[in-house]
């Protein structure tokens, strides 16, 4: 049974730092891409970053490149989502996700991802 639980969110000033964790079971992370999506209050959910299981290629979304970067922990089954210099605007709930497909590309389309976390709230204060 495929399990994705993230953790490491918070409050954090402007300008600051949180790194997300998804731990994940059930699968190993170099089978599968998984991708980290957010959801602010009235606003549909979008994608942030992903990591391809074939290839290790990574993607992100236009507002987060050069201040996020995704990764993966093989031995620990974990992806991380460093983000640095944190804005107001990323304010959101952040999920994890995996796609079904073994060694495929990842995407930034929440369509595209079968299995889900139960988000973790990011907050950044002016």
């Amino acid at each position: 049974q495929v399990q994705l639980v993230e953790s490491g969110g918070g409050l954090v000033q402007s300008g600051g730092s949180l790194r997300l964790s998804c731990a994940t079971s059930g699968f190993a992370v170099d089978y599968l891409s998984v991708g980290w999506f957010r959801q602010a209050p009235g606003k549909e959910r979008e994608g942030v970053a992903c990591v391809s299981s074939n290839d290790g290629n990574t993607f992100y979304a236009d507002p987060v490149k050069g201040r996020f970067t995704i990764s993966r922990d093989f031995a620990a089954n974990t992806v991380f989502l460093q983000m640095n210099s944190l804005k107001p605007e990323d304010t959101a709930v952040y999920y994890c996700a995996t796609r079904e497909s073994l060694y495929s590309s990842c995407s930034l389309y929440s369509y595209d991802y079968k299995y889900w976390g139960q988000g973790t709230q990011v907050t950044a204060s002016l």
